[in-house]
């Protein structure tokens, strides 16, 4: 088991106190440092570059894959590839394609969400091995394009949460990134990998399983459950008249949470506010998330959350902005106490 740190612009880091962590990160053990990219954040590559100078592997999980061009994402993974030593990993997901108020925002089409991944993956795949590419989707149209002469061996991993994407991972991608997973739902994860990857004639063992793990350290429970839940409520409700079969919503579902969603998503609807909507969160499902509370239990709690992955990555939540809440949550999860 690694264990990896997760740092996003939630905590309100300047990039050189991001930096700083990043170098405590490697001091205390850890194996790697990443950071999810998209809209709303600041450039995943640019992140990821500043942080190369610490001398740890740096990775992105994830960036939204059909707000950029294949060629794009080749260009960037390439580039970063070389500036980090060989020590970059990209992560590539859906986004929120699968929603029409998404799709709506970006301007994208209703594209068939599996095929449109299939497409990436295996394009990015020839580009980043050096090799001229045609292919003629639905999704990815490309002609004779070739964006190194030589071989670029980037990792090249995949978001995942419902069965045909993890099987579309265990075929294609050299890692899975989930994400809000129950650890009791690892061994299915793997089944569906190893499907995948057996009918593309591949050792499923060459596919690593890797997770965030949020984590949010205070000696203040209650302050630290309610910034864990403010972590964790837009992930887990569906939109008001969206879809409950989709999505993260659906992979709630599935892992069995779907009637303590249903009655928040109720109350929400009928207009409480968030702080009354933090409240009705059942501690039983919050605590097959990730953890919150005193330092003294994230290594116990870190160690069962874990089980069933190759990379455990401790994402980061604060309490308040700053360091050294980011440094609690780093110091209380340093793999040597796990």
């Amino acid at each position: 088991m690694e264990y990896g740190i997760g740092i996003d612009a939630s905590l309100g880091l300047k990039l050189a106190e991001q930096r700083e962590l990043v170098g405590e990160a490697k001091a205390s053990g850890y194996a790697s440092a990443w950071t999810p990219s998209g809209p709303a954040t600041r450039d995943g590559f640019q992140v990821c570059g500043q942080w190369a100078g610490e001398g740890l592997p740096v990775g992105i999980a994830v960036i939204p894959a059909p707000l950029w061009t294949v060629q794009s994402l080749a260009h960037q993974a390439g580039t970063l590839h070389e500036i980090a030593g060989g020590n970059f990993t990209l992560g590539i997901g859906t986004g929120g394609i699968y929603g029409a108020e998404y799709r709506a925002t970006y301007g994208l089409p209703a594209w068939p969400v599996v095929t449109m991944m299939r497409e990436y993956m295996t394009a990015l795949r020839g580009l980043l091995a050096g090799r001229a590419v045609s292919l003629d989707g639905k999704v990815v149209h490309l002609r004779g394009l070739q964006v190194t002469g030589r071989p670029l061996p980037v990792p090249l991993y995949m978001a995942a949460l419902g069965p045909q994407m993890l099987r579309l991972a265990g075929e294609l991608a050299d890692g899975v990134s989930l994400n809000w997973t129950a650890p009791g739902m690892r061994a299915q994860v793997r089944e569906a990998i190893a499907a995948g990857a057996d009918r593309a004639g591949r050792d499923p063992a060459a596919v690593r399983v890797t997770e965030y793990i949020r984590v949010c350290i205070d000696d203040d429970v209650d302050a630290a459950r309610r910034a864990f839940v403010r972590a964790f409520i837009g992930y887990a409700l569906a939109r008001p008249g969206a879809s409950k079969d989709h999505g993260y919503r659906g992979h709630f579902r599935r892992m069995g949470f779907d009637a303590p969603l249903t009655r928040i998503e109720e109350r929400r609807d009928a207009g409480a506010a968030e702080a009354e909507l933090v409240d009705l969160f059942p501690e039983e499902l919050l605590r097959e998330m990730g953890y919150y509370g005193p330092a003294a239990g994230a290594p116990a709690a870190l160690a069962r959350l874990s089980e069933g992955l190759d990379l455990a990555i401790v994402r980061v939540v604060g309490v308040r902005p700053g360091l050294e809440a980011a440094k609690a949550v780093l110091r209380g999860c340093a793999p040597g106490a796990v």
